[in-house]
Parts: C-alpha cells; sequence; structure tokens
C-alpha cells in the first residue's frame, strides 16, 4: 500500500467492526467448536435443555464450520484489505458473503422452530437485534468491494 494513499471512512468501516466481528466469532464460535459445554458455561451458546439436541448439533455445526473457514477467511480477508492486496479484496468479499448468509439463515431458523417442542429460548430480541446488524454490514461491505473494486470485471 502507498504511505501516501488516504483511508477514508469506509475503510474504517470495514475494518473496525470487522475486526469486532472476527474477535467475537473466536470468542463465541472457535472456542465452542473445540468444546460445546465450555460456549453454554460462558453464555455464547444455549444449553439442550432450551434449544435441543438438535439445535445444539446445528449450533456446533456452525461453530466448527466458523473455526475451520469462516474466522481464517475473515482474518486473511482483513489482512489482505489493511494492505490494499488483490487477494485481501478477494478473500474478504468471500467472508462477508458468509457474513450475510448465515444470519439470514440463523433468523429463518428462529422463525421456523417458533413453537416447536423443547425449544424455550425465552426472548427472540437479541436474534432480531444483532443479526440483521451483522448482514447489513456484510451486504455493505460487499457493495463497498464491488462498486470500489479494480479488480478485472
Amino acid at each position: 500500500m502507498s504511505a501516501t494513499k488516504q483511508r477514508g471512512l469506509a475503510f474504517w468501516l470495514m475494518q473496525g467492526p470487522g475486526w469486532l466481528l472476527l474477535i467475537y466469532l473466536i470468542v463465541a464460535q472457535g472456542i465452542t467448536a473445540f468444546d460445546y459445554e465450555l460456549g453454554v458455561a460462558m453464555g455464547t451458546q444455549e444449553p439442550a435443555e432450551m434449544i435441543t439436541e438438535i439445535g445444539t448439533a446445528f449450533y456446533y455445526g456452525f461453530a466448527f464450520a466458523d473455526l475451520v473457514l469462516y474466522i481464517p477467511l475473515l482474518l486473511a480477508g482483513l489482512i489482505g484489505h489493511w494492505f490494499d492486496t488483490r487477494w485481501g479484496r478477494i478473500a474478504l468479499a468471500a467472508a462477508l458473503g458468509v457474513t450475510v448468509y448465515w444470519p439470514i439463515t440463523c433468523l429463518a431458523a428462529v422463525v421456523a422452530v417458533r413453537g416447536a417442542p423443547g425449544w424455550l429460548v425465552p426472548s427472540e430480541t437479541p436474534f432480531w437485534v444483532v443479526l440483521p446488524a451483522i448482514a447489513v454490514w456484510g451486504a455493505w461491505g460487499l457493495w463497498h468491494l464491488f462498486t470500489e473494486s479494480r479488480l478485472p470485471a
């Protein structure tokens, strides 16, 4: 990256929330992929008594996929974006695609599971506050990368 290149607001709106999301994913999902019960004890995951064994299997599946794919992809994308590299923009675009996809999947599941036996989540409000915000940031990030992209079409 050129020492004279200015980093505008869009750059920081990509980097700041991106690093916060990465830290959250490492703590909430990365640790859970190794020990789901530790995630429950930390309060980042729901116990089977609240979401059923099937629910915990899906939560664990997301945690494992985050550990092996999403976390490394987001990390590489943020680093590459910081240094304004082509590979970084591609990795970040891929990670942002996941960033839009998984909140939508989770919200659809929350709606579909309402009233199911064993699903005892006391309030859906946290889902409806946090997940749309993450999806909107991811969609904005994709739009931003594509509109400012210097990659060949």
